[in-house]
């Protein structure tokens, strides 16, 4: 019996129609919904952005600005905060000048430890010295200043003097 070319087309099509089923019926093609784990990433990042700022020092003070960047230590530093009124702290907690020696010995235990002095920028030099000194006559050597970034530049022309409420600006 011989086939016309018309029954050979359709005989080839009904099998590649059953090859088709049978290897859909075969394996389901399983592919991973992204968008859970897109939505899930975004809450974290965003919650992450928020709180990150709050994990900073607890006490409020206004860093002076230079040009120097930051410093990569990951460790958790002895951090001492002067205040613009001249307080000075201990982490969180407010130490009379007198007791800054002692206390910073008795919480590093003797060991040679980096201190981080965060100063308020409109504080009096005169305490910012004096805590320096403190520490250095108390053993400790390393000892850096905590600045804000985004400041001028050593080389750079000085800003426009601050005008006076009232008065016409100068140039």
């Amino acid at each position: 019996m011989a086939l016309s070319a018309h029954d050979a087309f359709a005989a080839g099509a009904g099998r590649g129609r059953r090859r088709r089923g049978a290897r859909a019926r075969r394996g389901a093609l399983s592919e991973i919904n992204v968008t859970p784990l897109v939505d899930v990433m975004l809450v974290l990042l965003i919650v992450f952005m928020i709180s990150a700022p709050l994990l900073t020092a607890g006490v409020p003070v206004e860093l002076p600005k230079t040009e120097a960047g930051s410093l990569q230590d990951h460790s958790e530093p002895l951090t001492i905060t002067i205040r613009a009124d001249g307080q000075i702290f201990v982490k969180e907690d407010e130490v009379p000048f007198g007791n800054l020696g002692p206390r910073l010995r008795q919480m590093t235990g003797g060991a040679a430890k980096p201190i981080y002095v965060r100063a308020d920028g409109k504080a009096p030099y005169a305490i910012v010295a004096q805590v320096m000194a403190a520490l250095q006559t108390s053993g400790f050597s390393s000892i850096n200043l905590i600045t804000d970034t985004g400041g001028p530049s050593s080389g750079a022309t000085p800003a426009k003097p601050a005008t006076i409420p009232g008065e016409p600006a100068t140039q």
